[in-house]
C-alpha cells in the first residue's frame, strides 16, 4: 500500500473522491426522478401524470451521466475493486440497468400513444421502482461484505449472497427515500391540488425515511467489526451522536417547511441535505476500504501513470458535466405551466 509515496497516495484518494462525488450527484439528481416515477402509482389522473413527467423531462436523461461516470471511473481507477464487486452484485446491477432502459423507453413512448398510455405508465412505475430497489440492494450487499479469495484476487461467494434481510431493508429504504425526494421536488415545481397532495405524502414519506435511516444506521455497525469501532470506538461515539442530531435537525426543518405554504423550495433542499449526510456517513464507515474491511483503495488502485492520464480527462470532463447540468436546471427553473411541456 503506497501510503509513503505522497503522489500515489494523493492520486488514489482524489480518484476515490471523484467516484464518490459522481455517485452522490447521481443519487441526489436521479433519486427524485426515480421517486417521481414511483409516485405515478398514486396519481391516476392523466393530466397530473403529464405535469409530473414534464417537471423532469428536460433533465432526466442527463442525470444518468453521473452513473456512467461513477461506474466507468471505478473500472478505470480501481480495476481490482471492479473485478471483485461486480460479480458479487451482478444480478441486481443487471436488473437495475434493464429497469433504467425500460423506464427510458416508457418515458418516450407514453407520449406517442393514447391507447397504450396506461401500459407505458405501468412500465414507467415498474422501471422506477425496480431501479431504486436494486440500487439499495447493491449498496446493502456491498456494506455487509463480499466473500473474496484475496490471494487469487477473485470473488469467492455464491450467486445469491447479495440477497439478505439487510440488503432488502436497504433496498426498501432507498425506495422510500427516493419517493421523498420526488414528493418534495413536486412541491417545489407544482401548484394547486397536486402540490397539496405532495406535501402530505412528503410528510408521511419523511417519517418513514427517518425511521429507515435510524434502522440502517443502527444495523450497519454490527455487520463488520471495522464499522463498529469506526462509529462507537472511543470518542467516535460523539461523532455518531452528532451525525444523528444533524439528520434529525434537517428532518425537523423539512417537516416544518412542509407545513408552510410559501416554503416550496426548502423541503427539497432539506431532504437533499439528509441524503448527503447519510452518504457522507457511509463513506466514513467504509474509508479507506473500497471492498469493505478487506481491500483498501490503495490495494485496488490502477498504476500511477494510468491515474494521472485519467485525471487529466476528468479535470475537463467533470466541470463540463457540472456546467451543463447546472445550466439545464437553471433554464428550466420555476413552477411548471400545466399547458406547456413535453408532448
Amino acid at each position: 500500500m503506497p501510503i509513503a509515496d505522497g503522489v500515489s497516495f494523493d492520486l488514489t484518494v482524489i480518484w476515490a473522491f471523484v467516484i464518490a462525488f459522481a455517485v452522490l450527484v447521481y443519487v441526489v439528481l436521479d433519486g427524485f426522478d426515480l421517486g417521481l416515477g414511483m409516485l405515478f402509482a398514486a396519481e391516476p389522473e392523466s393530466d397530473d401524470r403529464d405535469l409530473m413527467m414534464n417537471s423532469v423531462a428536460p433533465v432526466w436523461d442527463g442525470n444518468e451521466t453521473w452513473l456512467v461516470l461513477g461506474g466507468g471511473g471505478l473500472f478505470a481507477a480501481f480495476p481490482l475493486a471492479y473485478a471483485l464487486i461486480l460479480p458479487a452484485i451482478y444480478a441486481p446491477i443487471m436488473a437495475m440497468l434493464l429497469a433504467l432502459i425500460f423506464r427510458g423507453v416508457a418515458f418516450e413512448f407514453r407520449w406517442r400513444t393514447k391507447r397504450w398510455r396506461r401500459v407505458w405508465d405501468l412500465a414507467f412505475i415498474g422501471g422506477s421502482a425496480m431501479a431504486a430497489l436494486t440500487q439499495g440492494i447493491a449498496l446493502g450487499a456491498l456494506l455487509q461484505g463480499i466473500t473474496i479469495d484475496k490471494p487469487a484476487r477473485s470473488y469467492a461467494g455464491g450467486w445469491w449472497d447479495w440477497l439478505t434481510p439487510f440488503s432488502l431493508t436497504v433496498g426498501a429504504a432507498v425506495m422510500v427515500g427516493y419517493m421523498l425526494l420526488g414528493a418534495t421536488w413536486l412541491v417545489m415545481k407544482t401548484e394547486g391540488p397536486l402540490q397539496a397532495r405532495m406535501r402530505r405524502r412528503a410528510w408521511m414519506l419523511g417519517v418513514v425515511t427517518v425511521g429507515f435511516m435510524g434502522l440502517v444506521s443502527l444495523w450497519t455497525p454490527f455487520l463488520q467489526d471495522g464499522y463498529y469501532s469506526r462509529w462507537f470506538g472511543g470518542w467516535n461515539i460523539v461523532l455518531a451522536a452528532g451525525v444523528g442530531a444533524a439528520v434529525l435537525a434537517l428532518a425537523f426543518g423539512m417537516f416544518r417547511t412542509l407545513m408552510v405554504k410559501h416554503h416550496d423550495y426548502w423541503p427539497f433542499l432539506f431532504a437533499l441535505g439528509m441524503f448527503i449526510l447519510a452518504f457522507a456517513g457511509l463513506g466514513y464507515s467504509m474509508f479507506p476500504y473500497i471492498v469493505p474491511t478487506q481491500i483498501t483503495i490503495w490495494e485496488a488502485a490502477a498504476p500511477r501513470n494510468s491515474q494521472i492520464f485519467m485525471l487529466v480527462g476528468a479535470a475537463v470532463l467533470v466541470p463540463t458535466i457540472l456546467a451543463y447540468t447546472a445550466y439545464s436546471y437553471w433554464v428550466f427553473r420555476g413552477k411548471m405551466d400545466p399547458n406547456e411541456g413535453y408532448h
